[in-house]
């Protein structure tokens, strides 16, 4: 099967397995279409409060897509149209998630697999990560929507040289583009993602999803509506504010509901 995508859930954080480990994780068609999918459904579960998306084993995150399948689905123009938006609904997908999204990455984080990671809120790879997108060598480009995420979080200068160079940089280079949130040991990273979304998901749930909003709508230059302007106090009017302070001043740890 080409679409295999493992989803776990422990109690309020779910973990989205990419696995194909022969493949090193390379990403295929339809597993593009069951990610989007999937990450389409959990968008409307309000009971979660954070997802953990990583590949399966140690040696990758992935390293993009599948060369194989180039042949038979990205063979010429009207083909790599319709391979595209598939891949750019579940660009849409992730980008529009408002739940908070950890990246567990493990060794390469190349190529499709970089513009998943790009996606992420958080990123957390190991010492040994290393990272690129080195499609100047198959004669691709890398389309609209996939070079925003990855343009927004580096800038558009650091990504075009990631693009022109194609070269493969370790995790110290990623971390000080900004490309990743964190490096750790690589036998630490596993532990460090969890505990990150635990982090996340004890937090109160609406203020993560209003976070994210303010965050990706700040990326918009137009000017804030009042309305906009008025949505930051909505947080007071919420049974989680009241657990929070109330938490605070009785100095226990808040039992947040969403509500």
């Amino acid at each position: 099967m080409d679409n295999i995508l493992l989803e776990q859930r422990e109690g309020d954080v779910v973990t989205l397995t990419i696995n194909r480990p022969e493949k090193l994780n390379a990403m295929t068609k339809p597993l593009w279409q069951a990610l989007g999918q999937t990450v389409e459904r959990l968008s409307k579960d309000l009971s979660l409060r954070c997802l953990v998306l990583r590949g399966a084993g140690d040696r990758s995150f992935s390293p993009g897509n599948d060369i194989g399948e180039f042949a038979t689905e990205r063979a010429n123009k009207a083909q790599a149209i319709a391979y595209g938006q598939v891949m750019h609904t579940t660009v849409k997908a992730l980008a529009n998630c408002p739940h908070p999204i950890v990246a567990e990455i493990h060794g390469i984080c190349v190529g499709g697999g970089m513009e998943i990671a790009a996606l992420a809120d958080v990123r957390i790879c190991g010492k040994s990560s290393r990272f690129g997108a080195p499609i100047k060598n198959l004669g691709l480009v890398m389309a609209y929507d996939e070079m925003a995420p990855l343009a927004r979080l580096v800038g558009p200068s650091k990504a075009l040289e990631i693009l022109l160079e194609g070269r493969i940089f370790g995790a110290d280079e990623a971390l000080q583009i900004g490309f990743v949130s964190r490096i750790v040991e690589d036998h630490k990273v596993e532990a460090e993602a969890r505990d990150t979304a635990q982090r996340i998901a004890s937090g109160a749930p609406l203020v993560a999803r209003w976070h994210k909003k303010f965050a990706r709508r700040l990326q918009d230059n137009t000017p804030l509506t009042a309305a906009e302007r008025d949505e930051c106090f909505d947080c007071f009017d919420t049974r989680d504010f009241q657990i929070g302070v109330e938490a605070f001043l009785s100095k226990s740890t808040p039992q947040f509901r969403g509500e």
